[in-house]
């Protein structure tokens, strides 16, 4: 396996007026490491793995694969393997044919193909479909032998192009398990593109957040979780998303737009914002930080806010709670319990230990930022 090194990568389209693509992209990937690049549609995150692979020239910057640079080198002498969003399975050939072919063409021995292709069937299960041509497949099996077919090339990089798009949710669920075991069986480097966070929580070493061409934060999941670097980090990561409330500091207070909402937010971010008295901010909390009047822990520091409800979502083991104080919609994680009707008011309770405040001109988080976890 090897590390791939970016050093201020860019990518500008120049048809008609100059695109910045890709805006100077820093990161390493570790060898054995599955680093995610998420963000939404146009944040770059595909084009910069197609610069990965070779298949978009790199217009600025310095890439490495293991000890070489790359930024000229074809894409088949790369050593990745590449697995994208449409299977491209062959469809008049069987799955073993499919599997094998790549080496086929390469022109390597017949035994090596079948020990190859043997060892890739067992590690994805795939020995009772080998025969099987890839109209008699599941969409979950074709995946499977899509991600087969990137084995059996033993690359020292795995690249992969939102693969599960095509799936159902179950599919998904499923199919994110088994990419995550086949990680830690293979030890590879591996690159994962999505624009589904939770793809991104729970598949991922570490995540590059991107928008809009740049790299937002680069972390663990939970780092980024817990410790937003801005407000577009904080709204993209997590579901449901960061509620958030534009107001002001007033003394120990923040006071929401429009008045609706007055929050003691404790003696920790009064210190903290005194420098922001009067001054917009951003409030940020996270849906399961939000207390109805039976999930309040005993131990939290906890200030209420009045809401009126607007809509509920019993999920089973939890409940989405759809409120509005006044211009500010909220939602809230609780615990099963009986809550008022739609139209009707209900008090929220804020944890103080969880909240968050952004600069309203920067975005950026007023937090101190802790060391990241890498």
């Amino acid at each position: 396996m090897a590390s791939i090194q970016l050093n201020n990568v860019r990518k500008v389209y120049r048809d008609g007026a100059a695109y910045v693509a890709v805006d100077g992209a820093s990161f390493t990937v570790a060898d054995g490491e599955l680093m995610v690049l998420v963000g939404p549609s146009g944040s770059g995150k595909s084009t910069l793995l197609r610069m990965i692979a070779g298949l978009e020239s790199i217009t600025g910057g310095d890439l490495h694969i293991g000890e070489r640079r790359v930024n000229d080198v074809a894409p088949r002498d790369r050593d990745i393997a590449m697995v994208f969003q449409s299977y491209a399975l062959y469809p008049h050939m069987s799955v073993r044919q499919n599997l094998g072919f790549a080496l086929k063409l390469a022109k390597r021995p017949k035994s090596e193909i079948e020990q190859r292709v043997k060892t890739a069937s067992c590690v994805l299960g795939l020995d009772p479909i080998l025969d099987r041509k890839p109209r008699q497949l599941s969409g979950g099996q074709r995946q499977r032998v899509a991600l087969g077919r990137a084995i059996v090339r033993d690359p020292a990089v795995f690249l992969f192009d939102e693969p599960l798009s095509n799936l159902d949710a179950k599919l998904r669920v499923q199919m994110r398990a088994e990419i995550s075991a086949l990680h830690r069986r293979l030890g590879a480097t591996m690159v994962y593109v999505t624009h589904d966070q939770v793809e991104a929580m729970t598949l991922g070493d570490r995540i590059v957040v991107l928008h809009e061409g740049k790299i937002q934060q680069i972390g663990a999941p939970l780092h980024l979780y817990d410790h937003p670097a801005n407000r577009f980090v904080a709204g993209f990561i997590g579901s449901p998303a960061m509620n958030f409330f534009e107001g002001t500091m007033e003394g120990a207070e923040f006071v929401a737009a429009g008045g609706a909402l007055r929050l003691p937010v404790g003696p920790v971010w009064t210190d903290r914002l005194r420098a922001y008295a009067g001054t917009p901010v951003t409030l940020g909390i996270r849906p399961e930080a939000l207390y109805a009047a039976r999930g309040r822990p005993a131990d939290a520091q906890v200030a209420p806010g009045a809401f009126t409800v607007e809509g509920l979502e019993p999920l089973g083991n939890e409940i989405f709670v759809h409120a509005r104080a006044g211009e500010h919609a909220v939602t809230a994680r609780v615990t099963p319990q009986p809550l008022p009707a739609p139209g009707e008011p209900l008090e929220l309770g804020f944890d103080l230990g969880r909240l968050h405040f952004f600069d309203r001109e920067t975005e950026q988080s007023l937090a101190p930022a802790p060391a990241p976890v890498e």
